[in-house]
Formats: structure tokens, C-alpha cells, sequence
């Protein structure tokens, strides 16, 4: 009976092949990332081409408005797909979007390009920009964060000074009031209207669908656990949905709430904090942090309930549906246009 071939295989073999494979593995990875450098490349330089020939002369200007339809026909002819009417208006926009922008090829495919020239605000885009290259969103999740109007949700709780920063820097994770949204969407869960869930269910549904919860919470969150016990004189309490922060170096406690936030919820999370900070916390860690996640929010009663804790507890609002963007960047538009009044 002869051995079976593995059996033949000089010592080593094992790492050859994990070799072999992981050359082929960042080589194919390489080249699509040269591919899609030059491509995004070519982009740009087209949409250069037509910008300066439309800038040529009063003649040309006034031709303008017939030019592209005329090229997407000819270019079509010559080159076949890829140079229709509103892939041409796309590059030209792409140029006179970003002038210096064909670095923008090593960071971002063509579809994110796409997506970015989208948005017509230069803050908000420039915001997307920064969060996609910093966080490595895929196209989906920059469509799924533009549609669920991070920025407005971020830029609504800031001064002028530091919707500037959001835009310059994307989101900056440097102390506790970073992490928070208002509201929080969760929209991904697809909760059909009128919704009837349970805390519970709600928490269940949040679990399944985790990685998009991950996106929803922002970078820096590592997923612990749900129904984290806790024991104190023989009762046993339950924290709905824990998590580790990996920049502020902390754990994150979340509870659900499908009604308002009542005053022994806010109660209930500060003894939370007190015992995972005695506890849980080991050498290294910083102070927990504890948010509440409700439907309604009560700001007086939460602004007295939460009087002298110095923990770090906060209440945020949550809806199961796409914010309603018009009155988020009304509310931005206000904001900076008091700032340069005063």
C-alpha cells in the first residue's frame, strides 16, 4: 500500500505553500491597486481635457453645451462602453472638483469617487473624504454613512470652530463626548413601520446585524457582550450590551430603551459604572463610559437626574429610521451662520 502523498512531503513543505500563497495573495492585491490608480488616474486627466478645451476661447465656451453629447457619440464609436453622456459630466466634474485630485487614486476606487462628487456642500464632502480613508470604508458603507447624514449628526452638537475641525479631520476620538450621535440610526435593522419590538428583541436584532452596529457606533468599538451580569448582595442585574473602546481605552455599557428614560434608568447605569470601574477594570484602563439609547429624551429630567455625577453617562436619542436631513442641515446652517454674525 503505497503513502499517501502528504506523507512524502519534505519538512518545511507547509511554509512554502503559506508563502507562496500570500505572495500571490499581495500580488493580486497590488495590482488591482495599480489598476485602479491608473484608471482614476486617466479619470482626472480626461475630465482636464474638456475643461481646457472648454476654457479655450469665447467660441468653444459657447459650444459648450453640445460638446460632451457630441463626444460621448464619437468616443462611444471609437472606444465602446464607459463614455456615455454622464460618465463624461462625471469627469469633468471630478477635475473641477479636485484640480490638485489625482491622488485621490491611491486612496479611493472610482466608485467612492463617484459617491463623494455626489455631495454638493465642500464641508461635508471633504468630512466623507477624510473618514473614508482613515476608517477604509467599502463604496456600501460610505452610501450607508452619507444616507444616514453622519455628518449633519455630528456637525449638529458642534460650534462653528468645530464643524470646521469635522470637515478638516474627519472624527477625532480623543475624549468620551466624541463617541456620541444624535440620534443614533439604525435604520439596518429594517423594522418595517409602525414598529412593535421589545427591548429585547431590539437588542437581539442589534447583535445580528453587528458589523453595521459597529459602523453606527464609530470607529474604536470592540464588541464584549449582552446581558453582562452583574452581582451585588445576591441580586443579579443585567447590562444590555457591553463594549471595549480600543482608542479611549475604556468599556462602553449601553442600555436600550424603547420609552422615555426615566430617573432609576439613569440610576441604574451610574451603578453600572461604579462596578465595572472597581471590578472590571484592570491596570491601563480608563473611567466607563454608560449611554442610554432611547426613543424620547426628556432634557430637563435628564439634566437633573445626571446633576454632579461625575461619571461619564450620557443619554442619546435613537430612531429606526433615516434622520430627516433637511431639518439636520437647517439646523447646521443655523449654527454656523450665528457664529459668523457674531
Amino acid at each position: 500500500m503505497s503513502k499517501p502523498a502528504s506523507a512524502t512531503l519534505p519538512e518545511g513543505y507547509q511554509t512554502l505553500l503559506m508563502q507562496i500563497s500570500d505572495t500571490y495573495s499581495q500580488g493580486r492585491a497590488r495590482a488591482f491597486q495599480a489598476v485602479n490608480t491608473q484608471l482614476v488616474e486617466t479619470y482626472w486627466l480626461l475630465g482636464r481635457h474638456i475643461v481646457e478645451f472648454e476654457q479655450g476661447g469665447k467660441e468653444r465656451a459657447e459650444y459648450g453645451q453640445n460638446l460632451i453629447r457630441q463626444l460621448a457619440a464619437d468616443l462611444s464609436l471609437r472606444h465602446g462602453r464607459g463614455f456615455s453622456r454622464s460618465n463624461l459630466i462625471r469627469f469633468r466634474q471630478f477635475y473641477l472638483t479636485y484640480p490638485k485630485g489625482a491622488t485621490l487614486s491611491h486612496f479611493f476606487s472610482w466608485s467612492h469617487i463617484i459617491e463623494l462628487l455626489k455631495i454638493d456642500d465642500p464641508l461635508e464632502r471633504s468630512f466623507y473624504e477624510q473618514q473614508c480613508q482613515t476608517e477604509r470604508w467599502s463604496v456600501r458603507e460610505l452610501i450607508r454613512q452619507k444616507e444616514s447624514a453622519l455628518f449633519l449628526r455630528l456637525a449638529a452638537s458642534k460650534d462653528k470652530d468645530g464643524v470646521l475641525q469635522l470637515a478638516k479631520q474627519g472624527q477625532v476620538i480623543q475624549q468620551p463626548a466624541d463617541l456620541l450621535r444624535e440620534p443614533y440610526v439604525f435604520e439596518f435593522l429594517k423594522i418595517p413601520e409602525p414598529y412593535q419590538v421589545s427591548e429585547t428583541q431590539l437588542e437581539t436584532l442589534l447583535c445580528d446585524h453587528l458589523q453595521a452596529f459597529l459602523l453606527e457606533l464609530g470607529k474604536g468599538f470592540t464588541y464584549v457582550g449582552r446581558q453582562y451580569r452583574i452581582t451585588l448582595n445576591n441580586t443579579h442585574y443585567k447590562v444590555d450590551l457591553v463594549f471595549y473602546h480600543r482608542i479611549l481605552r475604556c468599556f462602553v455599557l449601553i442600555d436600550l430603551k424603547l420609552g422615555e428614560v426615566r430617573h432609576h434608568d439613569i440610576g441604574q447605569m451610574n451603578m453600572y459604572l461604579g462596578y465595572f470601574a472597581n471590578e472590571e477594570n484592570t491596570e491601563g484602563d480608563n473611567p466607563p463610559i454608560g449611554i442610554i439609547l432611547s426613543r424620547n429624551k426628556d432634557e430637563l429630567l435628564v439634566e437633573y437626574a445626571t446633576y454632579n455625577l461625575d461619571s461619564q453617562l450620557f443619554v442619546q436619542k435613537y430612531q429606526l429610521y433615516l434622520p430627516d436631513r433637511e431639518s439636520l442641515k437647517r439646523e447646521l446652517e443655523l449654527t454656523l451662520q450665528e457664529a459668523n454674525e457674531e
